[in-house]
């Protein structure tokens, strides 16, 4: 398997190329932040055989020397290496691993002759001191491991889409986690479970003081196994404690806080579609990559299928660029209400099969009690499709690919 060229991410960084920002890749480990910013370079000098690119990589052997440096002498020896008469594209990885790197940013976002990329792995490091610190300076394009989509392409297997599909709820889209599953489960999963060690050797526990490691994976393995399911610190708290495994929800609070953070999982807030107002309680956490789940739990993608699919769903529709809330019409509940870039909104339903007729009826109640006239969906696994008092129903692969 070569390397996928990811066209939605590139074309967002041509976009944003000599505008007046930091430009800031986001995401979990591995996810292939530093082979899109190796890809835009390769793109760059497609188009100028004479540019001037400066890249900065703290794990290449030839970067090391700069590991122990503080923020101005890195700032020095960019600038040492720039050429004074053209603009120089600087890429840095991993950012957050240099001590005081706001400054480092601040200094280099000034200087004229600099256009700036930079990656990182921490989402409060990105979103929050940066965000102060550089208000209106920077921004972010956040990177997901492999679409359905992409993964199909990565793995030429585009002729049976449906087939593939099982193997990527399984697999998930980790680029390495792909590649390595040609060669059998086994390695695909010791690879995700080294994956997920890592991110909490190097973004949770060196940052946040952790009391307990096995009640810290006790919180991992309750959010994996509610993803799509309304949950909160309190309910985990009880749920644990009553598994004599006793920890008090502000710790609770604070562990979510921290797999938030390291872009592992994402949180959804709720919205009332008839008061037009968000809801700060029963949020949803959904998993950055399905092959986690088979990793760390080992459970069967056959179990919770529904709530499987409305993970991939809800990926999705982010990578698209979307704002998504969790939808509460009355006491109903709409999986996903969808802001769209140009302002439209749309209400979306998830469910594995609504073959039988009393759940195809609780799946359209939610969407028939909105009385507004935005696109309203049902996606499903199921191959029939059709409309239902103006609610489509359509395939979930069909809208993965082509919707």
């Amino acid at each position: 398997m070569e390397t996928l060229v990811r066209k939605r991410y590139l074309d967002k960084f041509s976009i944003l190329k000599d505008k007046n920002f930091i430009k800031v890749a986001t995401g979990v480990r591995r996810c292939g932040k530093s082979t899109l910013m190796l890809q835009f370079q390769e793109l760059l000098r497609s188009e100028n055989a004479n540019i001037s690119i400066l890249s900065i990589n703290m794990d290449m052997p030839e970067f090391r020397f700069l590991a122990e440096k503080n923020w101005k002498e890195i700032y020095d020896y960019i600038l040492e290496n720039s050429n004074p008469n053209q603009t120089n594209y600087v890429f840095i990885d991993e950012v957050q691993n240099i001590p005081e790197f706001e400054k480092l940013l601040e200094g280099l976002y000034v200087h004229p002759n600099i256009d700036l990329y930079v990656t990182g792995s921490n989402a409060f490091l990105l979103s929050s001191e940066l965000a102060t610190l550089l208000t209106g300076r920077s921004f972010e394009i956040n990177v997901l491991p492999f679409s359905f989509s992409e993964y199909l392409e990565f793995t030429e297997k585009q002729t049976n889409p449906h087939r593939a599909f099982a193997e990527y709820i399984r697999t998930g889209g980790f680029p390495e986690a792909v590649r390595l599953s040609s060669e059998g489960n086994y390695f695909a999963t010791e690879y995700l479970q080294t994956v997920f060690r890592n991110i909490y050797r190097n973004d949770i526990s060196k940052r946040h003081t952790i009391y307990g490691e096995e009640s810290y994976q006790e919180v991992v393995n309750f959010l994996i196994d509610s993803v799509g399911s309304p949950v909160s610190a309190g309910n985990i708290s009880k749920v644990l404690t009553a598994n004599k495994k006793r920890i008090d929800n502000k710790t609770v609070s604070k562990y979510i806080d921290t797999l938030v953070e390291s872009y592992l999982f994402y949180k959804v807030n709720r919205y009332d579609v008839k008061g037009k107002q968000h809801l700060m309680t029963q949020e949803k956490y959904y998993l950055v990559d399905l092959g986690f789940r088979t990793a760390i739990l080992g459970k069967e993608q056959t179990s919770d299928a529904g709530r499987l699919l409305e993970n991939i769903v809800y990926l999705e529709l982010i990578r698209r660029n979307n704002q998504v809330w969790i939808g509460k019409v009355k006491n109903l509940e709409v999986d996903f209400i969808v802001r769209n870039t140009d302002g439209l909104t749309q209400y979306i339903q998830v469910s594995q099969t609504v073959q039988d007729k009393v759940t195809l009826e609780r799946e359209l109640k939610p969407l028939n009690a909105i009385s507004d006239h935005f696109e309203k969906l049902l996606i499903t696994m199921d191959y029939d499709t059709g409309t239902f008092n103006g609610i489509k129903k359509i395939n979930a692969i069909d809208w993965l690919l082509n919707y």
